[in-house]
């Protein structure tokens, strides 16, 4: 049996640094957790307040994952696809999402030249992204299970056994109960509720 593939996708758990040297220019990389795309801004803009006196601040993030993903780069005034792009080809390959990469250049009186550049940004992307640490995030859907009194016990005893999350109950002519489920545990609960209750319960998800 092929062993069970690990769900989710790894995300940023924190800010990291880290500096390359090219001919005197300085490259600061950080990389930090993003979950959506204003997120991503404000860590932007905190780097930029953070070295106002700076050259350029080339950034790259990934939101989401897989076919969700929200990309965005930027140059910032380096020459057209030889700072923001190589960063975004690093942020694509490190398998990451959630994550927003700023690499702050100094200007060190040398120019690098299109390929200098390319080799500088990129090496600093992938500097800063081996620093960084990781965890593990499952997406999670919020669902609802409209239950008989007869069930309630049986159906309860499901939800903990898959790592269902109750996060509230309503006790009326029936039981209201809202629950937020990982994705990939979804159609197992479902069907574990309709054989439960032969067929008279559904899994409700929150937004279809």
């Amino acid at each position: 049996m092929p062993p069970e593939q690990p769900t989710g996708y790894l995300v940023p758990t924190a800010l990291a640094e880290a500096q390359v040297e090219d001919r005197r220019s300085r490259f600061i990389a950080a990389a930090g957790p993003a979950d959506t795309v204003e997120a991503a801004k404000a860590f932007i803009d905190t780097r930029r307040r953070q070295y106002p006196d700076a050259s350029h601040h080339v950034y790259a993030f990934a939101v989401g994952h897989g076919a969700t993903v929200v990309h965005g780069m930027s140059d910032d005034g380096e020459p057209s696809g030889t700072a923001g792009r190589p960063c975004l080809a690093v942020v694509q390959g490190s398998g990451l999402g959630d994550v927003v990469v700023v690499v702050t250049r100094y200007f060190g009186g040398t120019k690098l030249g299109t390929g200098g550049l390319v080799r500088a940004y990129t090496a600093a992307a992938q500097a800063v992204l081996a620093e960084v640490g990781t965890e593990r995030k499952v997406m999670r859907r919020a669902a609802q299970l409209r239950l008989p009194y007869d069930c309630y016990d049986p159906c309860r005893r499901v939800l903990g056994e898959l790592g269902a999350e109750v996060t509230s109950e309503e006790f009326g002519a029936d039981v209201l109960v809202c629950l937020e489920v990982e994705e990939p545990q979804i159609e197992p609960l479902s069907a574990r509720v309709r054989d439960i209750t032969s067929g008279r319960v559904t899994l409700e998800l929150d937004g279809g």
